[in-house]
């Protein structure tokens, strides 16, 4: 139960990374995964790619199919509402771990 909670918590935060990212440059899922393994989030293929359908869905990325060595990938950018959220995620984070990173 504990491992199952803390997960649901970092996945918000995977989220704000995500979009993080597909604004700054387009990603395909395992660029991304290689991306969060650098920042100790061991994260699979069946747990990513489930997340970017769900944000294509609610219309904070899209994708585009580009061939690259005859191998077809899928590129994922933040829409213009995509970046609203990015930007709102990033102000509400920034409060947040202002308020909880005071020392006691």
């Amino acid at each position: 139960m504990k491992k199952r909670a803390i997960r649901k918590l970092y996945l918000g935060f995977i989220q704000i990374y995500i979009l993080y990212h597909a604004k700054v440059e387009p990603f395909y899922g395992l660029c991304m995964i290689e991306e969060l393994k650098d920042h100790g989030y061991d994260i699979s293929p069946g747990t990513l790619y489930p997340i970017l359908h769900n944000m294509e869905k609610d219309g904070l990325l899209e994708k585009h199919e580009k061939v690259e060595s005859g191998r077809a990938r899928k590129y994922y950018h933040t829409t213009e509402l995509g970046d609203e959220a990015l930007q709102e995620g990033k102000e509400k984070a920034k409060e947040l771990f202002s308020e909880i990173s005071k020392e006691e």
